[in-house]
Order: C-alpha cells, then structure tokens, then sequence
C-alpha cells in the first residue's frame, strides 16, 4: 500500500515539479489551445497500437500452446490498459490478464506469454531508439546531440548483450530467453511488435502537434522513442511525472521548450486514459457467467 502511494505522490510530485519550475502558463495555454484534429490522430493511432498489441499478445501465447480467441485477447488487454493508467506500477493490469489467461494452460506459461509480450515491445521500441541515434550521428540532421551520445549507445548495446548472455547461464531463466530469443526470429510477431511500437510514436507526435509543436523529422526516430521509454520506469502511474520530465529535457535538442515537451506528455497521458477507455464496454457486456469465468474462452 505504501509503495503504491509513494509511487502516487512521486508522480504528482514530479509533475507539479516540472510545472513549477517552468512557464506553467504556457504550458496551459498550450492545453487550452489543442487542436482536437490531432487528438483524433493520436487516439486512433493508440486504439490501432491496442489491437496490434493483443494480436502480439495471440501470437506469443499460441506458441505457448495457448489458444486464445482475438476478442478475448482484445478484451483482455482494454482492461490491462485501463488498470495500468490508473493503478501504480504499470504491471497490475498484466498481472491480472496472465492470472485469467491460466484457464487455458498452466498460470506459469500464462505468465511467461505476458511477459514475452511487453518485452517485445519494449525491445521494439529500444531497436527503434538505437537504430534512430545510430542513424542521426551517422547522417546528422537539425539535433545537435552530445558528443558522448555515440559512446552511451555502445555502451547500452553492451549492457544489453551482457544481459541476454548472463540470463542464458541459469537454469530457473535460460528456457525463457531461448524462447524469447525464437520470438524474435517470427516475422509475424516482430512486425506487431514494431508496428505497434510505431503507432505509439505517432500517438506522441499528434499530440505534440495537437499542443503547437512541430517537430523535424529526426526527432521521431529519436527523441519521441526516448520520452516513450521514460515511460518504462515502474515509479509512477502510467509515466505520468516521467513522460514530461523526459519531454522537458529533450524537446530542446529539437529547438521546442521544455514546456512545449511538458504540454505534450500531459496531453498524451489524457489521450492514453481515453484511449483505454473500451474496457468498460467490456466489462459491461460481461454478464454472461460462462464468459465471466472464462474470458478468454473462444466465442
């Protein structure tokens, strides 16, 4: 209980931070001023992210041997979105997708296909991120990156090699990097998990549009996956606090303010809850008994 407090008022507390150290009144007018045209774009391109992601989610779990239907997968994940934008941690609603998943295996590959899903898409995402720095140090466009830029991403790469290789060496995890690593190599799951991961970026840019900032270009493949991955930090409720702070960093490095980076991750943080808010169509159309016990039961 007080770890998810603490991890409520760190959100609140960061937000209100940035808002106080910064131009809160432009940031304000920004948000008075959004233009519901690029909302739009950023809903839809989020909802598209939702369903690519439960197909994701299908596909992983099926090579676990569980067969699950599209609508229960899609059902499935509203309500994990919708627990995850309102609880602490980001993981509540996963946890509880993989405890209903159990009914058609075993809890432990359940488990296992929840979490191969969200690393797929946080590799995704990452790929998208170092692919993106490697390409703007090699072509340099309108950002000015540190000179250590380069060196942070081999380094990063290497801590990241060195953590596949040292989990492989365990028994209680190497069967689970093996099969995540064969994940890896299925065309159809890969194309969902960048798919998704790039519907996710245009989710960010309509919303930074939507608040009065053009961004270039480069700042898509680059600066955008990076707000997104600040959004990966279990120390808050649905990245909000950090998704800004990142923003108010980067946006700079673009030639924006940091409060036009502040307007949108608030704007984008509004969009996620709506986006995440079919879950209670599906909640109310779960009347039926059978389908309340098995709701991933194929319809």
């Amino acid at each position: 209980m007080m770890g998810r407090m603490g991890r409520i008022l760190g959100s609140l507390a960061l937000l209100g931070g940035l808002l106080w150290f910064s131009a809160a009144g432009d940031v304000w007018a920004r948000l008075r001023e959004t233009d519901l045209y690029w909302v739009l774009v950023a809903f839809v391109a989020l909802t598209c992210s939702t369903l690519s992601m439960a197909r994701r989610w299908q596909l992983t779990a099926g090579a676990l041997g569980l067969e699950l239907s599209y609508f229960g997968v899609v059902r499935e994940y509203y309500l994990s979105l919708l627990a995850n934008s309102a609880l602490p941690g980001g993981v509540v609603g996963d946890v509880s997708r993989a405890i209903r998943a159990r009914h058609h295996g075993d809890l432990k590959n359940a488990a296992q296909s929840v979490l191969a899903e969200r690393l797929l898409g946080q590799a995704a995402l990452l790929a998208i991120v170092f692919g993106g720095l490697f390409w703007a140090l090699l072509i340099p466009g309108g950002i000015a990156w540190p000179a250590a830029t380069g060196w942070l991403i081999a380094a990063a790469l290497a801590v990241a090699a060195g953590l596949v290789i040292w989990l492989a060496k365990f028994r209680m995890t190497a069967g689970f990097t093996r099969f995540f690593l064969g994940l890896l190599s299925r065309r159809d799951i890969t194309a969902h998990a960048v798919f998704a991961a790039v519907l996710l970026i245009l989710g960010l840019y309509a919303c930074a549009r939507a608040t009065g900032t053009p961004l270039p270009p480069e700042a898509c493949y680059t600066i955008l996956p990076l707000v997104l991955c600040a959004m990966i930090v279990p120390l808050s409720i649905a990245g909000w606090g950090w998704r800004e702070g990142a923003a108010a960093a980067l946006f700079p490095l673009a030639g924006a303010t940091p409060e036009a980076g502040i307007a949108m991750g608030i704007c984008y943080g509004a969009v996620m809850l709506l986006a995440a808010l079919p879950a209670i169509g599906f909640l109310l159309l779960s009347t039926d008994h059978a389908h309340k016990r098995k709701p991933l039961e194929n319809v």
